[in-house]
């Protein structure tokens, strides 16, 4: 009887334990990647400085309406920030993976983003559009993309963007585009038009309006390809908590005029920064 006794006393005791480990286990995964910035004081963020005027390098620092809005809600949060330099295709694939904690930078939301990713409300219109050299008469609307050698940014919107419209075109009985060219960022895209290699650029309305801004005797605008569309920045699914945080602070920026002054200040003009209708069904 004794060893009995002895045997549950000791099964007790183990469970216990247990009982103890898990409660500690579970306290420590309760901690979000929110909790943990504020915790230790630092926060390292996921941006693709190739994407003027909303987030590109200048004079060896990143600058831009994004980098503006990310500064004031560090400020807000009072940590440190380590912001990551990165290739577009490194960004999502790396969030998701926990290199960094959330992406500042402007990611096009779209129905197979939004089902993977949290995204915060929008920083500004992502609406695709296309540009072509100044004076060039063989492209006076969208559809005369057809036979046309195309470009953008490899894993973009915006090449899913071109996908998309080259195969509506040929369902209304046009050709497909000459070739399709993917760059590894928008600047190349650019420089590709402009030298000839492109006849059509395809990227969203704000940049390109900026370049047009800059360089009017060499682009000109055409149309759009989309329907109205959006930028946002993401955190990973599970840290909505950091998500509805930013959304906080880029409405507060709205709210108070700040967003209108960073626009006037890197745009020219002023985007619709709106509370809700910018996500696709089934979005986190």
């Amino acid at each position: 009887m004794k060893t009995i006794i002895t045997s549950v006393r000791k099964l007790g005791l183990t469970i216990a334990v247990l009982f103890a480990v898990s409660a500690v286990g579970t306290a420590v995964s309760a901690d979000t990647t929110f909790d943990k910035i504020k915790k230790t004081g630092q926060v390292t963020v996921g941006t693709e400085a190739a994407f003027p005027p909303f987030e590109f390098v200048q004079d060896g620092k990143i600058v831009g309406y994004g980098k503006d809005m990310l500064d004031i809600i560090i400020a807000d949060l009072g940590v440190e920030l380590n912001q990551l330099d990165l290739p577009w295709q490194g960004i999502l694939p790396g969030v998701l993976a926990g290199k960094f904690d959330f992406v500042a930078t402007s990611v096009t939301i779209k129905p197979d983003r939004a089902k993977q990713f949290a995204f915060t409300v929008p920083i500004g219109e992502g609406t695709t559009w296309i540009m072509k050299r100044k004076g060039d008469t063989s492209v006076m609307s969208v559809d005369d993309m057809a036979g046309k050698v195309v470009g953008t940014q490899l894993a973009s919107g915006n090449e899913d963007a071109s996908k998309a419209f080259e195969q509506d075109m040929k369902a209304r009985g046009l050709d497909g585009f000459g070739e399709l060219k993917l760059f590894t960022s928008y600047p190349e895209v650019t420089l590709a038009l402009a030298n000839g290699t492109l006849d059509v650029a395809v990227q969203n309305l704000p940049n390109l309006a900026v370049i047009i801004q800059k360089q009017p005797d060499l682009f000109e605008l055409v149309g759009p390809i989309t329907d109205i569309s959006y930028f946002g920045w993401v955190t990973r699914p599970e840290d909505t908590d950091l998500r509805d945080y930013l959304s906080e602070q880029i409405l507060k920026m709205r709210d108070s005029g700040k967003i209108d002054e960073l626009q006037d200040k890197w745009f020219g003009f002023r985007m619709e920064i709106p509370d809700d209708g910018y996500l696709p069904e089934g979005a986190l």
